[in-house]
């Protein structure tokens, strides 16, 4: 899961412990959000435009997917006029921290691991949610300790 630093941080998460990641507006990351995600599933917490942008922490994911109540409010940035409540456009989780690393662990080092090469950051990938498979994980993971 990606988002900037100035936005929301992996030391933002570890102060509120657990927070819904709300605001998302591309389907695919939603899909993910809704179809994919289940309680308990790891999280590569991403710095996305920092300096260096990279893994910067561990969360879970900590609830099941339900409507992203940001579609609804008029007034909000993220407001949707197609979303009803009966049929929202819109879904989040909820994310809970693990814990932040002592060190950002780079994209340019994450490229240097040959074992993942394929991962689907690599791919010029833009969503701030995005797949990533339990080997990426266990290596980014063991890489920043």
């Amino acid at each position: 899961m990606k988002s900037e630093p100035d936005c929301f941080s992996i030391h933002d998460l570890k102060k509120v412990t657990q927070e819904p990641w709300s605001g998302v507006r591309n389907y695919q990351a939603r899909n993910f959000m809704r179809d994919d995600m289940r309680v308990g599933d790891r999280v590569l917490f991403y710095h996305s435009n920092a300096q260096p942008s990279g893994v910067a922490g561990l969360a879970t994911v900590a609830s099941a997917a339900y409507p992203d109540p940001t579609q609804f409010d008029v007034h909000g940035e993220y407001f949707d006029a197609k979303a009803t409540t009966t049929g929202p456009r819109w879904f989040l989780i909820d994310v809970r921290f693990v814990s932040a690393f002592s060190q950002t662990l780079a994209l340019d080092e994450l490229r240097k691991i040959p074992e993942l090469s394929d991962m689907l950051l690599f791919q010029r990938s833009r969503l701030s949610v995005q797949p990533v498979s339990t080997q990426h994980y266990e290596l980014s993971a063991a890489s920043a300790r």
